[in-house]
């Protein structure tokens, strides 16, 4: 995995974006672009009017599952492995659900502090102070790893600042960012940038946030975490584009089911010039993808409530519940083999007898059916596309 990494000058080093002709000026092909933004737009729209259907309450559960999700992906990409438990029952207590109450560390609690503020604070200004708030509340301790880091603060040093992978002494460089006598006027830039085009009217919401995330990341302002600060600020961007605290497109997790592709995609925009055509294609491409993931757990929650409410007016046993509940927490066809009579039993904690009863009587009112036969039977929602299928062989 591509690492920050001070290392020494290099003479032979290639031409990075920084030093490109027209720099900052980011110039893209509208026609070709326009495609992919169609696309982008059409997702989120989508994922935004089915995310409404579900109401206040039926939306709570769900942003809490994606924004978890969202923070274990985001530090999973730089190769940082959280507690996911700890990771939801911080969110779940931000959120005001009721839960399990895990412990957290104090670098979890930051990283979710940070996310918070990008989505709740999508209205107030972005300026330097809030970034660097943002980098020190992920190294509490004021370490990463075993080595003491600068935060709250630009990198400073007379050293380059490069993303390295391999073993060491046979590093291979993938990008060298500006150096840091440097940083100060160029997030200035940026900053300034970023509040100008906040309004929408100058530039699309969605480029804009691609822009922001390249332009961050060339400029690796801090010493370490850029990477969780830049995907942050893709979150703020997209949040400031549909004016509400919006945290349910999903990006990090889609990012980190292709990191290789975001690394190879990022290296790729900083190695070139400021023509960002090919960058933006591949940011919209991923952001569609990612609001696509998205809608279908936001769907499997609108099913879930559409389950509930149409049988609302049967009488269940806390078995029958519990049961009913696992297996449409699972989502659409994985809750594996479906139930059967041996894993109900263990589920409730009843006899054979006792599991072949409660289930014949969902059969009965509708609320599951039953596929097979004998000791092949197992019970299934009525609903196909939650049904489980047997992996061809």
């Amino acid at each position: 995995m591509p690492t920050d990494h001070h290392a020494p000058e290099d003479s032979a080093q290639p031409r990075w974006l920084w030093q490109a002709a027209g720099w900052p000026g980011f110039v893209h092909d509208a026609a070709l672009v326009s495609r992919a933004l169609s696309e982008a737009r059409m997702a989120q729209g989508r994922l935004i009017g089915t995310t409404d259907a579900l109401g206040v309450p039926g939306r709570l559960p769900t942003e809490h599952g994606v924004w978890a999700d969202e923070a274990v992906a985001t530090a999973a990409i730089e190769g940082e492995a959280l507690d996911p438990a700890a990771v939801r029952s911080s969110v779940g207590r931000r959120l005001g659900l009721e839960g399990p109450r895990v412990g957290a560390s104090a670098a979890v609690e930051g990283l979710l502090d940070v996310m918070q503020d990008a989505a709740l604070g999508w209205d107030r200004p972005l300026d330097r102070d809030r970034l660097c708030r943002w980098q020190a509340a992920l190294f509490p301790s004021g370490r990463s790893g075993l080595r003491d880091i600068v935060t709250g603060a630009w990198r400073t040093g007379p050293e380059p600042m490069q993303i390295v992978s391999g073993p060491q002494g046979r590093e291979t460089v993938h990008f060298e960012a500006v150096p840091a006598l440097a940083v100060d006027a160029e997030m200035r830039g940026l900053l300034a940038w970023f509040d100008a085009t906040r309004d929408g009217r100058a530039l699309d919401g969605l480029v804009r946030a691609a822009i922001a995330h390249l332009w961050f990341e060339t400029i690796h302002p801090f010493e370490d975490g850029n990477g969780r600060v830049g995907r942050v600020l893709v979150d703020l961007a997209i949040a400031q584009d549909v004016r509400a605290p919006w945290r349910l497109h999903g990006l990090s997790k889609r990012l980190l089911a292709d990191r290789a592709g975001y690394y190879e995609a990022l290296n790729r925009a900083q190695r070139g010039d400021v023509d960002v055509t090919s960058w933006l294609t591949w940011f919209l491409g991923t952001f569609t993808a990612a609001c696509r993931d998205s809608l279908v757990v936001v769907e499997e929650a609108v099913e879930r409530g559409q389950y509930w409410s149409r049988f609302r007016e049967l009488a269940l046993s806390e078995h029958q519940r519990k049961a009913l509940g696992r297996m449409l927490d699972a989502g659409r066809g994985r809750f594996e083999g479906g139930m059967t009579v041996r894993k109900f039993a263990s589920l409730a904690g009843v006899s054979r007898t006792t599991a072949f009863r409660e289930l014949a009587d969902l059969v009965a009112k509708g609320m599951l059916v039953s596929v097979g036969a004998g000791r092949a039977t197992r019970y299934e929602l009525p609903m196909p596309e939650w049904r489980w299928t047997p992996a061809a062989r």
